[in-house]
């Protein structure tokens, strides 16, 4: 039996279908051009276990027409299969600059997030983002740095868009509220644009102030819980995923021990965070302080 994790394969997968699609490819086609069975193609694609080596994944990428950074991305995801539980260190199998988590943000059916000091990506505006990968990646260009604006921004359009939309549900600590980010300016327009995209019917957005202490009594660092969307059964077609982010690296826990304590952390910080409404005043409450 197969005791490695679904994550990377199924995030090799998604990747491998979506650059077949832009391709506008049949996957027999795909196949064949690789040099690889149909069978080993589907597998694949659906994120699961396959004999599949490292060459063959390089002769599909380069069908592809995937850039040499992004091949060594799915090389390093179709390596890293055999960790239950595994550990993204930049630079390590998967380039530093490729980023895994978008591409399973994107394929989530629901995110349920905290943020203790910062707003979230799928939350900034566009001076905020900027400001913080100025912070970053201050050796780059401004050119590279308006691409990574821009790439954040295009992320949001998941909790924007008209068809199904993900569920949004964030508990921001009252600290990324009064953290000043890219000036008093930048502030004041970001608080509007939470306390605004708060109103969307597929997202909730709640304050856990000062006042609440620290309900869970240990700290609590940021975290992302992703769910996925049900299969023709009712059942969820892949399991929840714990996304967390270190200075150094990325963390994703498949365990369902370790889901269902960050579903008790959460209902933890949501007995005692403002409500939707309360949390809207206070942000247009802190952004008044920032605009006095």
């Amino acid at each position: 039996m197969d005791s490695g994790s679904t994550l990377p394969r199924r995030q090799l997968g998604w990747y491998l279908r979506d650059a077949r699609i832009a391709l506008n490819m049949s996957q027999e086609k795909l196949a064949a051009l690789s040099d690889l069975s149909s069978s080993v193609m589907q597998r694949l694609e659906q994120g699961v276990p396959t004999r599949a080596k490292p060459r063959d994944l390089q002769a599909v990428c380069a069908v592809l027409e995937m850039p040499e950074e992004k091949t060594a991305a799915m090389v390093g995801l179709l390596q890293q299969a055999g960790e239950k539980s595994w550990w993204l260190e930049y630079g390590h199998l998967i380039p530093a600059t490729f980023d895994i988590y978008v591409g399973l943000e994107a394929s989530a059916r629901k995110l349920t997030m905290y943020q203790p000091s910062l707003v979230p990506g799928l939350l900034q505006t566009a001076d905020y983002a900027r400001a913080l990968i100025r912070a970053v990646k201050p050796m780059e260009s401004e050119a590279e740095h308006e691409r990574r604006v821009e790439l954040r921004l295009k992320r949001q359009t998941i909790v924007t868009r008209k068809y199904g939309p993900v569920l949004l549900d964030v508990i921001l600590h009252e600290s990324a509220l009064r953290t000043v980010v890219g000036g008093v300016e930048v502030m004041v327009a970001q608080l509007h644009h939470v306390a605004e995209i708060g109103k969307l019917p597929n997202v909730r957005i709640r304050i856990l102030p000062f006042g609440a202490g620290a309900p869970v009594g240990d700290p609590v660092g940021q975290y992302a819980i992703l769910e996925f969307d049900e299969n023709s059964k009712g059942e969820a077609a892949w399991p929840p995923v714990v996304y967390l982010e270190t200075f150094i690296g990325c963390m994703y826990l498949e365990k369902d021990d370790d889901v269902q304590r960050y579903h008790r952390v959460h209902d933890a910080l949501q007995r005692v965070a403002l409500d939707e409404t309360a949390s809207r005043s206070l942000l247009r409450q802190v952004a008044r302080e920032f605009s006095a």
